[in-house]
């Protein structure tokens, strides 16, 4: 990936508490570099090797459920910029305007496959496209919501230094996320939880990714990715 110039940074970014992470960053550009190199070459070999496989998700989702395979929504990534994510839809359409942003458990709008999509994280297999056009990354601090940024504190600004990932540490850490929030059914309550008790936490190994930033930690995340999935 590219690091810009502290100076050429938004706004936003230019604050103390994100200076200290970007020095860390700069630092260690050969091993953004060969990051990068690795998105793109595991995204090439997973995009051949599971077009069959997407295809048999995409036929499912339409055989037991109505509206599209894909679901879109719009989340922030490197340097605070906006792009449309895309998920297999595990959710009847409409869920996110009828409900919270976040699922709780038992959420009564995840479809019967949605359930083992997301259980087995398969929903999360369109975004190696956007590994490949550099939107993200396969490790890094999962992208939220624009609504949920705007509450990051400027610190926590400092994960934007590097491209969205489909896996990380707090990914790992929360993996049973709406087990945390519970069955809460009012929809702000939901949202208040996850911002004020759920986000803090994740942001704390979010943080301490960038800290510890590596190449070889990055092949290690992946790896715990695919153990916690299985097990």
């Amino acid at each position: 990936m590219f690091l810009l110039p502290f100076e050429r940074l938004p706004r936003e970014f230019r604050c103390d508490e994100v200076k200290k992470y970007y020095d860390i960053l700069d630092k260690k550009r050969p091993s953004l570099f060969l990051k990068r190199v690795m998105d793109i070459f595991l995204a090439l070999i997973m995009i051949v090797l599971l077009l069959i496989p997407m295809a048999v998700i995409a036929v499912i989702i339409k055989a037991t459920s109505k509206g599209p395979v894909l679901y879109k929504q719009e989340r922030v990534t490197t340097y605070n910029k906006h792009f449309m994510i895309w998920k297999f839809r595990t959710m009847r359409v409409g869920a996110d305007q009828a409900g919270a942003l976040v699922t709780s458990a038992h959420d009564n709008r995840v479809t019967g496959i949605g359930g083992t999509l997301r259980k087995f994280r398969l929903d999360e297999l369109p975004q190696v496209f956007h590994v490949l056009s550099g939107k993200m990354s396969f490790v890094g601090t999962r992208p939220e919501v624009p609504k949920f940024v705007e509450r990051y504190t400027p610190e926590m600004m400092a994960t934007l230094l590097m491209p969205a990932g489909i896996t990380s540490l707090a990914s790992i850490r929360f993996k049973d996320e709406d087990a945390i929030i519970g069955d809460v059914s009012d929809p702000d309550e939901v949202d208040r939880i996850y911002v004020e008790k759920v986000l803090p936490e994740k942001m704390k190994y979010n943080l301490k990714y960038i800290y510890r930033f590596g190449f070889r930690r990055d092949i290690y995340l992946m790896l715990s990715t695919v153990k916690h999935v299985i097990s």
